[in-house]
């Protein structure tokens, strides 16, 4: 996040399963992440991961995604300013992911994902897979990541809050509700470690400055773009910042990051600001951990 979202190339944990299911590939053994974002308008979600590596080639983990909207007030025509009573919109996302390395560059993912949205009376539920590859172009060290999210089929909203009162016999009739297709949304993005230890630019052991950068089309928003920069010493101390181009509303973002390691397992805290324009601005805090 505090790189932008320019993630889709450069994700190596349970962490970048939202933008490349590949991205578990490069687990050693076992990784956990937990993140709780504070989001904009009252708004908050958590998310829960942890995969493994089963045999060194074949990667499996979990994905959970919770959301809640923070109560509002319930209006109607009578009562514009409130009926005194409150509700409020939750969303869960469940996925399960499978990833495997093919060759010493290719790399390929796939999610599968239980999806509902709670508002109010009415609720929406459904599955959805994404598909994603991690590439090694070996050119001078630049590496290509693509993914395909919310492939499904189209969803409506159901419940007792679309019925209204009519003259049949029962004294109330179901509004009938359209189908919407999810927002299925394509990702590339390109990525090269300009500093490092495997750098084909400039070698360092101890400093490295990655660059990335994505494309982002939804079918339901306009294509834009995601670019992010990371400066790390000795894989401990991390500095992040970002930007978005043609997006609406995000802006500019930044995030740090601490990493102790030791010879049994390392544990990560990291934090990120986004910028939302008139939205105003999140904070978002993620806690990993490597066995």
């Amino acid at each position: 996040i505090g790189m932008g979202g320019a993630y889709t190339a450069i994700g190596k944990g349970i962490q970048g399963v939202p933008y490349n299911p590949a991205s578990i590939s490069f687990i050693k053994n076992s990784e956990g992440f937990f993140s709780v974002t504070n989001y904009f308008a009252g708004i908050n979600y958590s998310v829960l991961g942890f995969a493994t590596n089963m045999s060194g080639v074949d990667h499996a983990g979990v994905h959970i995604f919770a959301l809640d909207s923070g109560d509002m007030d319930v209006t109607n025509e009578a009562y514009p300013d409130g009926t005194g009573e409150k509700f409020k919109m939750t969303a869960l996302c469940l996925r399960g992911t499978y990833s495997k390395i093919i060759t010493n560059r290719l790399r390929i993912g796939f999610t599968g994902k239980y999806i509902r949205e709670q508002i109010y009376t009415v609720h929406m539920q459904t599955f959805a897979i994404d598909i994603g590859s991690h590439f090694d172009t070996g050119i001078y060290g630049f590496v290509l990541g693509m993914s395909i999210n919310n492939l499904g089929p189209q969803v409506k909203f159901e419940g007792d809050g679309l019925e209204i009162e009519c003259d049949e016999p029962s004294g109330y009739c179901e509004q009938i509700a359209e189908s919407f297709s999810l927002p299925m949304t394509f990702r590339l993005g390109f990525a090269n470690y300009i500093m490092g230890p495997e750098s084909q630019f400039i070698k360092s052991d101890n400093h490295t400055f990655l660059m990335s950068m994505d494309a982002i089309n939804p079918i339901d928003y306009t294509l834009y773009g995601a670019m992010g920069v990371e400066y790390a010493y000795s894989e401990m101390f991390f500095v992040r910042a970002g930007t978005h181009f043609g997006h609406d509303t995000a802006d500019m973002s930044l995030g740090a990051g601490f990493k102790l390691n030791t010879e049994a397992f390392s544990i990560g805290i990291d934090y990120a600001y986004v910028n939302y324009g008139i939205l105003d601005y999140t904070h978002q805090f993620g806690l990993n951990f490597n066995l």
